[in-house]
């Protein structure tokens, strides 16, 4: 409850105390500042790296030395099947079938596959909707498939402007869109929180509206995966994609991932094809025709990456042992803690521009300095200077972001020490 928050080390320690999680932050490097652990707020960008991951990773360079290729077939964790040992935590951790999530690529690449079995556009139907001050990751790939199949962006991406205070979207502004453009619409693709306000969007509600106008859904899981519980199955989305390094903690340039509804498991989509996309049960004939390995499996080009998958396989562990229902719970609690201390400690000096509703936020709150820019940009590096690790947005934002697997009540006090240290 909001009532009983305090703003003194007693109460955040307490807290910490009480945390029933609290001993999974031993399981993770915190980067050190100055002898002592810094308050990291950054996990939506990186998240630390687990203890475990050396011994991971030491583990599959010993096969790799002892055993060569054979590795393949006869180690620990033979590499023929290695995507297969993340794949059951992974749809834990997003709420779906094991069938309909894969580990492979990065972002980027996974939304241009599934973008060719799911924008599919025609002279009626061309269009996508997309939130206006997307992740350029998102505009520059939609605008460049658009131009692709031969349409003017100008005409074809309809970007959705924030209709409420401080940069949100609301859901009846989707509605409007929809109304008036989805018979014209192919795909849309919106965030499930948007990196810049740190917003949560409805996936369940936007999905069903969409389908009714005959389009095909997606959605850009980087900054909700591992943040919110997503239930993607039961959402109905067509597709998503995500990334691994923020909440997932798998390490900078991490595999990727992406899911694809059962429903389209075996259907005869038109997509990019690989060689370890093809049935398994038939790879190694080495035949001419491409026959897909039902659910998102299908959609793999190229054999795993092991490295890069040993750091996800270690997290995903972590995460099926923590579960993300009590995740969700701490991070309900962080949040709330460090949104308090921001309001009645510091109103004179920072706004919340992340939506106030829980459930609209996941764990990162986006801050802005009063004042302008420039005196944000001092307050961050004043931030970084004393060991509090958030970061900046273009034009004035600082988001921080408490982590429920390894933030504290205590990090939460210590940020707002440290701000009102700056301010005087």
């Amino acid at each position: 409850m909001t009532s009983s928050y305090q703003a003194t080390a007693a109460w955040a320690q307490a807290a910490d105390d009480a945390d029933l999680l609290r001993s999974f932050r031993d399981e993770f490097l915190i980067p050190p500042h100055e002898g002592h652990d810094s308050a990291y707020f950054c996990g939506n960008s990186l998240g630390l790296q687990p203890r475990a991951v050396r011994a991971a990773l030491a583990a599959e360079l010993d096969d790799w030395a002892e055993l060569g290729v054979e590795g393949h077939f006869k180690g620990r964790l033979p590499w023929m099947d290695y995507h297969e040992f993340v794949r059951d935590h992974l749809a834990e951790v997003v709420g779906a079938q094991a069938t309909e999530v894969v580990a492979m690529n990065t972002l980027g690449v996974n939304l241009h596959l599934m973008m060719v079995s799911f924008y599919r556009p025609t002279a009626e139907r061309p269009a996508i909707l997309m939130e206006a001050g997307a992740f350029p990751t998102d505009r520059y790939a939609l605008e460049s498939q658009v131009r692709f199949h031969g349409y003017d962006p100008a005409d074809a991406l309809i970007e959705l402007e924030a209709d409420e205070p401080n940069g949100t979207l609301s859901m009846a502004a989707i509605e409007r869109a929809l109304a008036e453009h989805g018979s014209r619409i192919a795909l849309v693709l919106l965030p499930g929180v948007q990196y810049r306000t740190g917003q949560a969007f409805d996936l369940k509600a936007i999905t069903a509206l969409a389908h009714k106008h005959g389009c095909s859904v997606g959605f850009d899981l980087a900054h909700a995966v591992g943040n919110l519980p997503l239930a993607l199955h039961d959402s109905g989305a067509d597709f998503a994609i995500w990334c691994s390094y923020k909440y997932l903690n798998s390490g900078p340039g991490a595999v990727g991932g992406a899911f694809v509804h059962g429903r389209h498991a075996r259907a005869a989509l038109p997509r990019f094809a690989g060689w370890w996309g093809h049935d398994k049960t038939t790879r190694f004939r080495m035949g001419p025709e491409f026959v897909p390995t039902p659910g998102a499996d299908g959609w793999q080009l190229s054999n795993p990456p092991i490295l890069a998958l040993a750091p996800l396989r270690v997290s995903l562990e972590i995460f099926h042992r923590a579960g993300m229902t009590r995740l969700r719970t701490k991070s309900l609690q962080l949040t709330g803690y460090l949104e308090w201390l921001v309001n009645t400690q510091l109103a004179d000096v920072l706004e919340v521009v992340t939506p106030t509703d829980p459930a609209r936020r996941g764990a990162q709150l986006s801050i802005r300095v009063l004042g302008g820019r420039e005196r944000g940009r001092s307050l961050f590096e004043h931030l970084m200077a004393n060991g509090v690790i958030g970061d900046w947005r273009e034009p004035d934002v600082i988001r921080i972001s408490p982590a429920p697997l390894y933030n504290r009540h205590t990090d939460c006090l210590t940020f707002a020490q440290t701000v009102r240290k700056w301010a005087g």
